[in-house]
């Protein structure tokens, strides 16, 4: 029959039988090219060597008891495109307008192309997956870069973003202290128009360059209390430096604080605090918003920077 000439062309170029069966039995036995390319399409189904089971009443190879909305294996073709019920359950060979039985020779002949064509086939296939992996690895590549370049967009833009932050920190820090630099310029050139540039600590010394008072200190009524506009602030620094300047009797201690942040060598951000030796008092928070008449350091007095 035609399914047995298909199945014995396959186990004789080397196919096991379970799947030789399976090839002639799902190609419906249309030709040994047909059966070939079923094996090779399915080599890889992980039930390709379980015995092949034929469905109820289909023998294979059989003529009883076959499905009558099949058609009979006498009405499939061969391998070789004869018509089996010419050929029998032999295998025949044209031989110009005659037909005979295939020798040896001729069987080995028809399995040496048999063979040639699969290899081809098979050739072919891994021709097309090596393509369609060389398609598959360049879209690998192409996403990668792809997402390179927006992972590295990204990154470029949150540098940017950082860059831009820190300018705008630093001009606004500078901007702050400038204003504080302008304040005490303004403040020491209002002192200088109103005193003739002139500094506290000259008039209070100018008295004594004079020459004694004509009439004895026990006699007539004591000096009246003097009042003073400014005080002259001594600043001793952590390292035993020392800061001086005049004041406004009337600004806060807070601008004395400022101006030895603007002027001392402490750290930058150091937090202190104020505090007068004799009588030792620390100046708290509610106290630099005081005026310095207030605090009892007018006309002078001598200040001491510790750390909090």
């Amino acid at each position: 029959m035609a399914e047995q000439t298909t199945l014995d062309s396959l186990l004789e170029m080397g196919f096991d039988r379970n799947r030789a069966e399976k090839a002639v039995a799902h190609t419906g036995n249309q030709g040994i090219e047909r059966a070939m390319d079923w094996l090779m399409e399915h080599e890889g189904d992980p039930d390709i060597d379980e015995p092949y089971v034929p469905p109820v009443g289909n023998v294979l190879g059989g003529t009883g008891g076959s499905d009558p909305q099949q058609p009979s294996p006498a009405a499939q073709p061969t391998a070789e495109g004869t018509d089996p019920a010419t050929d029998g359950g032999d295998q025949m060979i044209h031989d110009g307008d005659t037909k005979r039985p295939m020798t040896e020779e001729d069987k080995r002949e028809q399995i040496k192309r048999l063979e040639e064509l699969m290899r081809v086939k098979q050739e072919e296939r891994r021709e097309r997956e090596r393509a369609e992996e060389v398609d598959r690895e360049k879209q690998r590549r192409r996403q990668g870069q792809e997402l390179l370049q927006v992972k590295q967009k990204l990154q470029e833009d949150e540098m940017k973003k950082m860059v831009d932050l820190r300018r705008r920190e630093k001009d606004d820090d500078k901007m702050a202290k400038q204003r504080v630099r302008d304040k005490i310029a303004r403040d020491r050139e209002e002192r200088a128009l109103k005193f003739g540039g002139g500094s506290s600590s000259t008039a209070l010394t100018s008295p004594s360059a004079e020459g004694p008072p004509s009439s004895p200190p026990s006699q007539g009524p004591p000096p009246a209390k003097k009042d003073y506009n400014e005080c002259r602030i001594q600043v001793r620094m952590l390292d035993g430096s020392a800061l001086t300047s005049v004041f406004k009797a009337q600004e806060p201690l807070a601008a004395v604080r400022v101006y030895i942040q603007m002027n001392g060598n402490a750290p930058e951000g150091q937090d202190f605090t104020l505090l007068s030796p004799y009588p030792r008092r620390v100046y708290t928070e509610l106290d630099m918003e005081k005026p310095l008449q207030e605090l009892g350091l007018v006309p002078s007095a001598v200040l001491v920077v510790a750390k909090k």
